[in-house]
């Protein structure tokens, strides 16, 4: 039986894989977010306080009579506010991502592919939300709704995807002159099937990179918001733990410091993740 040939058993996954672990700092930020998440998704089972319940005194010092972490202005459990709070937070992060990748690559998409006057419509929209301030934007739109965790994530997803299509514009333009789309468009392909299952895959690797990236901007996006007032009061987050305990900072410095070593750790493990993936996907980084 003949062993398959180097070419035969090359595979761009695989590869991508083999270059992401050689990266030790973004294998390190992998290993931390993996960490995190199952802290939120098993911690809740495992230390079973609820993080709204008032539990001793106010403001009470980390490990004063065997809270951890100390508690809030208001008596609750620092401890289990992080590990309650980490589900929503990382869901608001993961969620606007998802809505700022989809609106932005099918803009981009769109412009990029058909051009002309498409591009020029889609294009002058882009810059008309890339020139309004994303924070005040978010703050216009959260406020015009309720302070729900569904607004604020849909108001972060609506502001944040003009970088994402500009990217998937410039990856469509570059792509759509290559000689396996003219194939493709000689056999007569539908203009979907042209875009989305022979560009876009080939574009993919730039706007996964920027996917995970957003991530994070949008997880600091949410602690902006809840810093500001306009979290969601109803639900446990490490941005509401740091916006209702910001005018005690000087007082009592575990009640915003904890949730916002949170926020930093996570967001560092993203964009380590980032980097190794723009590594590991762009075949010009590959020989370094």
């Amino acid at each position: 039986m003949n062993s398959p040939s180097p070419l035969e058993s090359y595979s761009p996954s695989r590869e991508a894989w083999r270059m992401f672990r050689r990266n030790h700092t973004a294998v390190a930020g992998l290993l931390l977010l993996l960490l995190i998440m199952g802290v939120t998704l098993l911690g809740p089972s495992l230390y079973p306080i609820d993080p709204f319940e008032m539990v001793w005194a106010p403001l009470s010092p980390p490990g004063e009579e065997g809270w951890v972490l100390g508690t809030d202005q208001l008596g609750r459990d620092i401890l289990a506010g992080l590990i309650h709070g980490g589900k929503a937070t990382l869901l608001v992060g993961v969620t606007a991502a998802l809505i700022s990748v989809f609106i932005g690559v099918t803009i981009g998409a769109l412009a990029g592919y058909y051009g002309g006057w498409v591009d020029e419509v889609l294009m002058r929209i882009t810059e008309f939300f890339q020139v309004l301030p994303a924070l005040l934007l978010a703050m216009v739109l959260v406020m015009l709704f309720s302070p729900t965790l569904t607004t604020i994530t849909i108001a972060i997803g609506v502001v944040s995807w003009t970088a994402e299509a500009r990217l998937a514009r410039a990856e469509f333009l570059r792509i759509r002159e290559l000689d396996f789309v003219k194939a493709a468009r000689t056999i007569s392909s539908s203009d979907a099937r042209i875009i989305w299952r022979v560009i876009l895959p080939n574009a993919s690797p730039p706007l996964i990179v920027y996917a995970a990236l957003i991530t994070g901007v949008a997880i600091l996006f949410e602690a902006g918001l809840s810093f500001l007032g306009l979290g969601d009061p109803n639900v446990m987050s490490w941005g509401l733990m740091i916006g209702s305990g910001r005018q005690y900072f000087l007082d009592a410095w575990w009640v915003v410091t904890f949730p916002g070593i949170a926020i930093f750790l996570t967001v560092l493990s993203i964009s380590l993740i980032g980097d190794g993936l723009n590594d590991a996907l762009n075949p010009k980084l590959r020989e370094r």
